[in-house]
């Protein structure tokens, strides 16, 4: 499932490790995340449950099915409070596409927020990733990322 295209946000600009040298020339030189507006929820149904469909619009709507359970990402507004529920959640996005090649993507990104002490929950698309971490935690994100290295604009 591919997200729609996201409306301009504040931009946070992080460096790739050192590309080795059999390194892909595809590999972007730095990653730039944006943050998706709204507020977003991360559900639990049954792993035999029916998913709603996305809703119209949604800059993320993410369905992973397992033998145990039926996880759902989607706008906050539209979580079933009949579900298992973890809402208040803020998403960045990670610009891409990403080249399958590129390595340690999430690992720096996980790790910056780890070290600040921030939950985070990830989610994979075939072009790209999103990193969901509680709206109370939002600006300690930020400061990671930036004590990290990154670059905040």
């Amino acid at each position: 499932m591919r997200a729609a295209s996201l409306v301009p946000a504040p931009d946070v600009a992080m460096p790739l490790a050192p590309r080795s040298a059999d390194a892909s020339a595809a590999e972007p030189a730095e990653l730039r995340l944006s943050l998706v507006p709204g507020r977003f929820a991360i559900c639990r149904l049954p792993a035999a449950a029916v998913p709603p469909s996305p809703p119209p619009g949604a800059a993320l709507w993410s369905l992973t099915r397992s033998a145990e359970e039926l996880s759902l990402v989607l706008p906050e507004e539209y979580a079933d409070r009949r579900w298992r529920v973890e809402a208040g959640y803020r998403c960045f996005v990670v610009q891409g596409p990403l080249p399958f090649s590129a390595v340690g993507i999430l690992a720096r990104l996980s790790g910056a927020l780890a070290a600040a002490g921030v939950p985070l929950f990830a989610v994979s698309t075939f072009d790209t990733d999103y990193l969901l971490v509680p709206d109370e935690h939002l600006q300690a994100a930020v400061a990671a990322l930036q004590e990290s290295g990154c670059r905040v604009g």
